[in-house]
Parts: structure tokens; sequence; C-alpha cells
């Protein structure tokens, strides 16, 4: 047995057996054991960048790490901004890099770069087998790191010897590390700040988005008078009718800064204290008032569905049912504008949907717009970096199989990862991409307003894409996913209704 079968076969016996790929010569080998060996669903990338945003999205929906395989320094620089992404997610990831022999390394061959060093960027474990013998082991023990609390990205660098070589083991399941829980301190003296009645703000994040944490910190509120609310960046909210309708901290840093005005205490689980995205001149960097007391419930990696369920007891808050959201909206008429999007998608997504959310500028209203739909999981991106959302929206169909995806996406971002298109193809996955196409990066041209700048045509023409303008839906038919173009709600409701109700993927571009 060689290293790479080694590889293979431990990741199977450790509950890997989804790989996304984009390999080259240095994988050979690991390649050729994925043939030989059953068990693992493979799935091509053309761009390193969707391999490592699908395992992101495949992440946050099976709470379990897939195996990515890249080729070398470069193929994993390629891949970075989504792995920056799905640090920012918690997302739990085997990320698997090929590499220079051992002694050829020392060579300095064209492919040689400081892969290592790149990893532990966006890593929280980083090792190189550098026998066949080890590979194995170090397999089992990237597993295990990938799946400790909350998730992180555990990077495996391969060099090609230690694949071909003989003499690989195969390395047993290693156990899972203990989640650690919130201590008893921390919990008492959430409570003691409720009990005070001043004004409250507990902001929630990571696994405390899910139905049964939200539904107790609903409890929570609901007897003390505490308000709550989500960070603004978050991996993944269940939503919808049935569940809790919770606002996010803003984008906008004046907006937010107004929003959280006047609390004088700011309880914190599984999140840091909100943030600006951006430093702007003149403005805060932290959004909550500067005089407030922050407060620790959970850090990411304690669970926070136990601490909150023990805070609720303590303060014995009664069950309760959380707020209906009023009825269900209607499909939109006439224009196309961010209203009439939101009202559209919510009057026709099936249950139990997932929304991926790289709408940016035109969708910033959307969440809110968006409570009263039937029950479903909303991915947004969490790192900053554009281009995730085709890809997440790749591993969140193969992570949850069954579920219709609806990718909300912005035109400029989706250039970052358009080859996400073609794996949308090639795996029949249900996905409904509805393309906002505005032809400029808007958000741009608001920021260049915050950070009080006075743009000329140069500055105007680096954040124009329509010239020429991109043809979206022979550019998705040219990879074989079925396109159509709406410029108003009813085409687009028809596309909608039609592409929920069938197989497969499907591209609405909507002309904004």
């Amino acid at each position: 047995m060689n290293g790479a079968e080694s590889l293979v076969h431990t990741l199977l016996k450790s509950g890997v057996n989804t790989c996304f790929s984009n390999p080259g010569t240095s994988e050979m080998h690991f390649v050729a054991a994925l043939d030989r060996i059953p068990g693992m669903r493979c799935v091509l990338g053309l761009f390193e960048g969707v391999v490592t945003g699908a395992a992101d999205g495949y992440a946050r929906m099976t709470g379990k790490p897939a195996a990515t395989l890249m080729h070398c320094g470069p193929g994993l620089a390629n891949g970075l901004a989504n792995l920056h992404n799905a640090r920012r997610a918690r997302s739990p990831i085997v990320n698997i890099v090929g590499d220079q022999a051992t002694y050829h390394r020392p060579l300095d061959a064209p492919l040689t770069a400081d892969t290592e060093g790149w990893a532990r960027g966006v890593s929280g474990w980083v090792r190189t087998s550098m026998t066949a013998q080890a590979v194995g082991a170090d397999a089992a023990a990237a597993v295990q790191a990938a799946n400790a609390a909350p998730g992180q990205i555990a990077t495996l660098i391969l060099p090609s010897d230690s694949s071909w070589n003989e003499g690989g083991i195969v390395a047993e399941r290693l156990p899972a590390l203990p989640h650690p829980q919130a201590t008893p301190h921390a919990v008492g003296v959430a409570a003691q700040v409720l009990r005070r009645g001043q004004p409250t703000l507990i902001v929630l994040g990571g696994g405390a988005l899910r139905e049964a944490p939200l539904a107790d910190a609903y409890r929570i509120a609901a007897a003390t008078g505490a308000d709550l609310i989500a960070q603004g960046s978050n991996a993944r909210i269940e939503r919808g009718r049935g569940r809790l309708a919770l606002n996010r901290v803003p984008y906008v840093v004046d907006q937010a800064v107004k929003l959280l005005a006047g609390y004088r205490n700011v309880i914190l689980v599984g999140v840091q204290p909100p943030t600006a995205f951006f430093a702007y001149p003149g403005k805060p960097g932290y959004v909550i008032p500067p005089d407030a007391e922050v407060h620790v419930l959970t850090r990411p990696e304690q669970d926070p569905a136990d601490a909150l369920a023990r805070l609720a007891d303590e303060l014995g808050a009664p069950k309760v049912a959380v707020p209906d959201p009023g009825p269900r909206p209607t499909v939109g008429r006439g224009q196309l504008t961010p209203e009439s999007v939101a009202a559209t998608v919510s009057a026709l997504m099936p249950e139990q949907a997932v929304i991926v959310d790289e709408a940016v500028t035109f969708g910033r209203g959307f969440f809110p717009l968006t409570y009263a739909a039937p029950p479903h999981d909303w991915l947004a991106g969490t790192g900053g970096a554009i281009g995730g959302g085709p890809p997440l929206a790749v591993g969140a169909a193969l992570g949850a199989p069954g579920r219709r995806v609806i990718a909300l996406q912005a035109d400029g971002s989706a250039m970052y990862t358009v080859q996400a298109l073609w794996t949308q193809a090639r795996e029949k996955l249900d996905v409904t991409t509805v393309l906002l196409s505005n032809r400029k990066y808007q958000i741009l041209i608001g920021e260049l307003a915050n950070v009080g700048a006075n743009p000329g045509r140069t500055a105007l023409d680096m954040l124009d894409i329509g010239n020429p303008d991109i043809g979206w839906v022979k550019l998705a038919e040219s990879m074989g996913v079925q396109a159509a173009q709406a410029d108003n709600c009813e085409r687009f409701a028809d596309l909608l209704a039609g592409s929920v109700n069938r197989s497969g993927p499907f591209l609405i571009e909507l002309t904004i």
C-alpha cells in the first residue's frame, strides 16, 4: 500500500467521503487511489476558489468536513480567498495540498513555494507528511483537528513521494475532541446582568443561530426585556415561518451605530464585539456604545445551544412561541426592485430551501423582507472575500440533497468563480442562481462616498463592468446550465417557479 492509498482509506474511516478537487502532477497518485478505492465522491472544480468555496458550503450544511485536493503552493493560493471565508464561517475542512517530492524541493523547481506559510494564514492546523508511513496517522489527526469546535481548516501537505512510496499505514478514526461548555460563572453573570432591567443587547452568532437555541434566546428576551440581534455576517441561520425573525447588525456603519445606541450591556454568544466592516475617517471601529459593559456568555469554541438553554433555565424563563412574522409575501409586480425581488423569492421558494446570499448592494434589504417565507436556511458571506456565492451553492446542494438551493448573486462577484456553474451542471445540482445584473461594482460606488473620495471618470470606469456587457445567459448555457433573462417581476416569477419545480441547475439573469 502506498501513502496515497492509506490517505484515502483513513479519510473514509474518519467519516470524510466527499472530495472537492483540482489536482496536478504532484497529486496523481492520490487521484489514482481515489479511482481504485470506492466510497469517496469526487467533485471537480475548474478553479481552486470553487473547490474551497464548495467545501465551505458543504461543511455549513452537513457539519462535517469534506476534503479538498489542490496542486502545490500556487493552487493553494488560488483557493485562499474562499478558505479565508471558510475560516470566518468556522467551517471544518480537511485541506489537502500536494507538493514537491521531499528530495526535489531543495532544487527550487518552478512550482516550489512556501506552501506551509501560505496555509497557516487560513488554517488552525498545518502538517506536512514527510514519509508514506506517516500519511495515514497525519490524515486521522487532520480530520480530528478539522472537527474541533467550532470547526476549523486543517491543512495536510502531501509531498508527491509520500504519496507514491510504499509503506502506507491506514489509521483508525480518532475520537472527537470534547465541545467546551460555558462556565457556570459566565451563565451566572449573564443572568445577573439581565435581571438588572437595564437596556441589554444579546448578540448571537455561530451555532446559536439554529432553530432550538434561537427559541431559547427568545425565551430569555421575552422574560427579561433584552433585545436580540445576529452579528452582521453569518455562516448559517435557520429562519422563516415558525422560527425567530432576527435582525442582523447592519453593514453600513452609521446605521449600525444608530441601531445599537443606548444599550448599557452587551452579551456576546459565540461572537466578538460587533465592529465596522472597514475603517472610515472619523467613524468608530466598534459599533456598540463605547460606555456599554460587554459580557461573554460563550466564546466561539464553546457550545452556545447549551449555554442559552442553561441561561433560560437560570432565569426561570418559560417557553414561549416566537412571534408570527405576518402573512407570506405575494409575488412582486412590475419593476425589479429589492422589495419586489425579495417578495417574489419569499412567495415562491419551497419549504426547506437553502438561500445563498451574495446579493451585495441590491440585496442588502432582502433579509428582513424574507422573515415570513417558508422555513429555510440562509448562508451568507462571512469573510468579505467576494466570489464565495457560486461555489457555496455547489457545496450546499451536495451537502443538503433534496433541498432546493437559491443563490442570490451579484454579477460582479459571480465572475470571480463563474466556473462553479460548470460544476453545477456536471453534478446535476438543484441550484437556481438569481443573477443580479447591474453591470457595475455598485457597492464600491457607495464606498467612494463613505471614505470621502471625489471620483472622476478614471475611478468610475474601474467600477463599471458594462463595457462590454457580460452575456450571462450565453455564458451559463456554454457551461451546461439552462438560463433565461427577466426584466420585470412577472417574467422573473414565471422563471423562478419553473426552476424550483425541476431538477438540475438554472440561472435567471435579472437586468436591474
